[in-house]
């Protein structure tokens, strides 16, 4: 019989006095009468310290290393009965400590206590044969049950380890560890009939031993075991040819309470056996003689559990315990290949939610993880039992819609995901209505991959978003060739930024009552050496996409402060300039320091500059918008809100950011014209920025009846086609030159 490991153990130790009888000797002493040496190897101190003081006990003692170094020339000097062992070190990993003690054959018992997610630590300790593996954080009280179950397992390897060697003089003692051994040991008849079983198929099956003899093995074998299961319990192979580390699942006795069956009805163990043969000589010749089958089956149902639960969490989102994307992918490539054996069509949903990242900012990751367990589930109520559904990270959602007769199917479950979500999910202490962008790609109609099927519905569900979200569509081959127009644009654009292709335009900004151009504002154009001058609005949606608005921004920055100075230079110091920052510029600690140091380098007063942000920008981290508003206004800049009434703040903000000025957006100002002199938003905006004592500056002003409906309404200063056009620095030079000649500004602004 090979020799057992040390995890093979626990055996149920016997009473002293009992093996005192057996062997004639002092038994071996329990090891909770002396000191256990334990092992810490942790590179925190502090976090060692607080381990050893959360196990002290009378009868342990404690060492420390830090580093896996550390830890192997301690053991080389010293054994020890368990090892705490951290995965992470500063030198290596835990796992290099496990593989010395392997090639070593050391016999410390190891619980290995990490802060790593993956469970590929997990696996990997486990298969080095750490008796356990805790997760950081770990509770108190979990420590302390996974250290005592270590030592008992410990002190019954000792136990058991002495009467091994024992038992080569006590015929006894083998009888006894037989009886008392953790595994299921067997032998069986000729016939297939148990004709002895140990005591541990009472406990490990809960069938009586007595009531086993004589029975067929397939009283003990689960209904469901294929045939080379159950040859193998009865094998008749002796040698290398054995039956060896075969899983079988065994029956267990059912359990009754209350009339009703409770605990798993099998477990899972792994079968060794092999033949026993009597030789008998006939003639010259050793003739064998089959007397029965003898077996041991170990129960490894926790390990299977363990190893499932690990299988299960590397194939599953964790938040909504839907599949995640490695195993949608296995998924579709598997539906792919039956949908074209039988020339089937199958969908491919790519469900992206809207707006999701105002729940977050608003309430909370806890919130937002609730709100996504709620939304997984419509989402899945809403496919039918073949589908698929699976979380690929943050708020975006796949489905895998199977078997579809034509493609309105997939167009009748995108629309009834659209109705479930309709009614709103209790957030915090209010209600939000979540809403989804779908985009949907067929097979085999639009790509023969499960990457290109996948790409293709994420494609049309950004253009559901670029549509106004809430909406479903399928891709179609117009859509690839925008998104491969857009991927080559995004491209040429970081090259546009690395080889200047960006210039500067600045509208002029007009004040009625002072009669004269008092700013401008910078824009950014990109002159393409291809396709001529590119708008923002073709442009900027791809950079804060792909990271390039953080260079353009300092570059803008950095251009308009230059000019703006040589302006100054001229004489024009009491004109305003005014840029635009991204809402992605926010998100940069630094932002602050990158408009100092800007102004400081060009020698331009922070009251000459006028920081323009968009009103979406308040709902991406309000505090932290908040923090460097406050910030540039204590330094003196001027903070203006961009499209105001646009979006979805609230006059709360108003109080939380010390703006200076609100720009009343274009789409109010167009509907001045047409004999509509008064608007209620346009009178409302001019009335909070005169109530909070605000600039108030209108954009988009085209005529001349605007001008004077804004003027009644309180509003001084504007911008637009009427007073002119973004122009280059050059021309906006020659009209402050013509301005200063005339020594007043001109009774007809417009250019």
């Amino acid at each position: 019989m090979d020799r057992l490991r040390p995890d093979t153990v626990p055996f149920a130790v016997m009473a002293i006095p009992e093996l005192e009888q057996l062997f004639g000797e002092p038994a071996l002493p329990a090891a909770s009468t002396g000191t256990a040496r334990l092992l810490v190897v942790e590179d925190d101190p502090l976090l060692a310290q607080s381990l050893i003081e959360l196990l002290a006990h009378p009868h342990r003692s404690f060492e420390h290393a830090r580093t896996v170094g550390e830890a192997i020339a301690t053991l080389k000097a010293q054994t020890f009965d368990l090892i705490l062992l951290d995965y992470r070190l500063p030198d290596a990993t835990g796992l290099t400590v496990m593989e010395w003690l392997c090639d070593a054959e050391r016999s410390e018992t190891v619980i290995i206590v990490s802060g790593e997610v993956s469970p590929d630590a997990a696996i990997g300790g486990l298969r080095r044969g750490a008796h356990d593996y805790l997760q950081k954080p770990y509770h108190p009280d979990q420590m302390r049950r996974a250290v005592d179950n270590a030592m008992r397992k410990t002190e019954l390897e000792r136990a058991n380890e002495r009467m091994r060697h024992q038992l080569e003089e006590s015929g006894r003692l083998h009888r006894h560890l037989i009886e008392h051994s953790p595994d299921l040991i067997y032998t069986l008849t000729p016939e297939g009939r148990f004709a002895y079983v140990n005591l541990r198929v009472e406990s490990l099956l809960g069938f009586r031993r007595d009531d086993l003899i004589g029975q067929h093995y397939d009283k003990l074998l689960w209904p469901e075991e294929h045939r080379q299961s159950r040859d193998a319990f009865r094998e008749r192979r002796t040698g290398a040819r054995a039956a060896a580390n075969v899983e079988v699942r065994l029956r267990r006795h059912p359990v009754t309470d209350g009339g009703h069956e409770h605990g798993t009805p099998y477990i899972t163990v792994m079968l060794n056996a092999m033949g026993m043969y009597s030789h008998n000589k006939d003639g010259n010749v050793l003739q064998p003689r089959f007397l029965g089958t003898y077996g041991v089956a170990r129960d490894i149902s926790d390990r299977k559990h363990a190893e499932e639960l690990v299988a299960y969490q590397a194939y599953h989102d964790q938040l909504t315990q839907l599949p995640n994307r490695a195993l949608f992918q296995d998924r579709l490539e598997l539906a792919m290949a039956q949908a074209q054996r039988r020339g089937a069509t199958l969908g491919v949903m790519f469900i992206d939610l809207d707006r999701f990242k105002l729940v977050n900012d608003s309430f909370g990751h806890t919130e937002g993880d609730k709100l996504l367990r709620a939304i997984a589930a419509r989402l899945k109520n809403c496919l039918r039992r073949g589908d698929t559904l699976a979380r690929q990270g943050g708020d975006e959602f796949t489905a895998l819609l199977p078997d579809l007769s034509s493609p309105e199917d997939a167009a009748t479950i995108a629309s009834k995901i659209l109705q479930e979500l309709r009614e709103p999910f209790p957030v915090a202490h209010t209600e939000f209505r979540a809403t989804v962008s779908i985009g949907i790609a067929l097979y085999p109609r639009d790509g023969n991959s499960a990457e290109a099927l996948t790409q293709h519905a994420d494609i049309a569900m950004y253009k559901v978003k670029s549509r106004g979200r809430n909406s479903a569509c399928f891709f179609s081959a117009e859509m690839n060739v925008e998104h491969m127009e857009r991927v080559t644009l995004e491209r040429e654009l970081a090259r546009a930024v690395e080889q200047g292709e960006l210039e500067l335009e600045y509208q002029p900004k007009y004040s009625l009552s002072r009669r004269r151009m008092v700013g401008v504002e910078a824009l950014v154009r990109w002159r393409h050496p291809q396709r001529g001058l590119i708008p923002p609005s073709e442009f900027i949606d791809i950079a804060e996409e792909s990271g390039l608005i953080g260079p353009i921004s300092e570059w803008v920055l950095n251009e308009a402060c230059a000019q703006m100075a040589r302006w100054r230079d001229m004489g024009y110091e009491q004109l305003q300039l005014a840029v635009n920052l991204s809402p992605r510029d926010f998100d940069r600690d630094n932002i602050v320091d990158d408009v100092c140091n800007t102004t400081q380098r060009h020698s331009l007063p922070p009251s000459s500059l006028d920081i323009e942000i968009t009103e979406s920008s308040l709902l991406r981290d309000t505090e932290g918008v908040a923090r460097k508003v406050r910030q540039l206004r204590k330094q003196g800049y001027g903070v203006s809100i961009d499209d105001f009434g646009t979006g979805f703040s609230s006059l709360a903000y108003l109080q939380k950011l010390p703006v200076t000025s609100l720009k009343i957006d274009r789409s109010f100002v167009r509907e001045l014209d047409g004999g509509n002199n008064r608007h209620p938003i346009v009178s409302a905006i001019a009335g909070v920025a005169h109530g909070f004592g605000l600039h108030v500056i209108a954009e988009g002003v085209e005529t001349e009846q605007q001008v004077y409906a804004l003027r009644a309404m309180g509003c001084d200063e504007m911008q637009g086609f009427y007073f002119g056009k973004p122009l280059p620095a050059a021309a906006i030079t020659a009209r402050l030159e013509q301005h200063q000649a005339t020594q007043q500004g001109p009774s007809v602004f417009h250019a």
